[in-house]
């Protein structure tokens, strides 16, 4: 049976910042929007925040009206600013308790190239499991596999399974399987807090329990860990390290309840040499599937971007007694953009625009005897 993760990068909608053709142009507004959200989420305003706030507002293009280029301000009830005549903005809310809104992404379609450039790389790896990352919802994901998977000539998988996670744009972790596993019941980790009281995953980190064609168990665990987008690094790396740390946290638990056959899939936004995520490669019996003597990498150290070794940020992390049952592994570029002096990997005959990728990731695969 195959396992796979791939991060899909949003199925139908995404965020119009991200849609840039080279991420750092829509960096600086991820950041805005993100301190903003901070700030407005505070229970007391401070005159400095209000400060803060309106200069985060006319960078945004809020100045004026409640929607600028990529953000759009809902005002639902209360008051939390005026617009003078003469200009500016006055922040009016003393603190979040006195209005009900939120300040929100403004999603754009994803072009339909891309998106059959997604669904050809999904049918092509055909895997029994399908970790994936960046999907809106459970129904999008379900009428991506049903209606877009199906157009490119692929089969659509039996069974979706995803629930909402932390992240307010709506991009989330899920998993797609076929009738050749079962699953038995999941659990999800949206809750989990760290010990200042914010949540411990950015989107979630549910564990999906299966049962394999030869009645073993399998779990799999998928993950986006915090993005090195916006915020800090030294925030955003102890966001991650917090992160390693559960995981880590949860593999030892599962282990210790008897359960041999365990995944941790996903992107993990770093690389493994990497500070943040010394708990899933330092003093563990996981391994990762990269360190396999049958694993083939494509002549390429990494996942993401143009897959240098610095690029390595998806994971497939296995348990020492399912490491031991891998039969093949790689990974699966042929929908990623591959350079152009001279192209750096095959690709589809299709893909002859960056904005045609599927995805900015690789999709990893593993085969097993399970």
């Amino acid at each position: 049976m195959r396992l796979a993760v791939y991060n899909v990068e949003n199925l139908f909608n995404r965020a119009k910042v991200m849609n840039h053709t080279d991420w750092s142009e829509g960096q600086e507004t991820l950041k805005q929007f993100a301190d903003l959200n901070a700030l407005l989420g505070e229970g007391t305003y401070s005159s400095s925040m209000k400060s803060k706030m309106v200069g985060l507002m006319v960078a945004l293009g809020l100045e004026k009206r409640d929607q600028g280029p990529f953000v759009i301000l809902r005002r639902n009830r209360g008051e939390l600013l005026k617009r003078p005549q003469t200009g500016g903005i006055e922040i009016t809310a003393g603190g979040r308790v006195d209005f009900v809104g939120s300040l929100e992404l403004i999603p754009e379609p994803i072009n339909h190239e891309s998106m059959l450039m997604t669904a050809r790389v999904i049918s092509d790896v055909n895997a029994d499991i399908l970790g994936v990352v960046e999907a809106e919802s459970r129904p999008a994901l379900k009428q991506f596999s049903d209606d877009i998977i199906s157009a490119v000539g692929g089969s659509p998988y039996d069974n979706v399974m995803l629930i909402d996670g932390n992240d307010e744009r709506g991009i989330d972790v899920g998993i797609c399987y076929r009738k050749l596993v079962s699953l038995e019941f999941m659990r999800s980790h949206v809750t989990d807090l760290l010990a200042n009281g914010e949540s411990t995953f950015s989107r979630d980190c549910p564990e999906f329990h299966f049962t394999t064609p030869s009645g073993a168990p399998l779990l799999v665990l998928v993950n986006h860990f915090k993005s090195k987008g916006f915020g800090s690094p030294s925030s955003s790396n102890a966001k991650r390290l917090a992160q390693a740390q559960r995981v880590r946290e949860i593999y030892d638990e599962r282990l210790a309840e008897g359960i041999e056959n365990i995944a941790i899939i996903g992107d993990l936004n770093d690389t493994p040499n990497s500070a943040p995520l010394k708990p899933l490669h330092e003093g563990t019996s996981m391994k990762d599937i990269f360190t396999h003597k049958d694993f083939d990498n494509g002549g390429f150290a990494g996942t993401f971007g143009l897959c240098n070794a610095s690029n390595k940020i998806d994971y497939v992390l296995l348990s020492p007694n399912l490491f031991q049952r891998v039969e093949t592994a790689g990974i699966f570029r042929k929908g990623m953009w591959p350079g152009r002096r001279p192209p750096r990997w095959e690709v589809y005959d299709e893909l002859t625009e960056e904005v045609h990728a599927g995805s900015d990731h690789a999709c990893l695969y593993v085969d097993f005897d399970l």
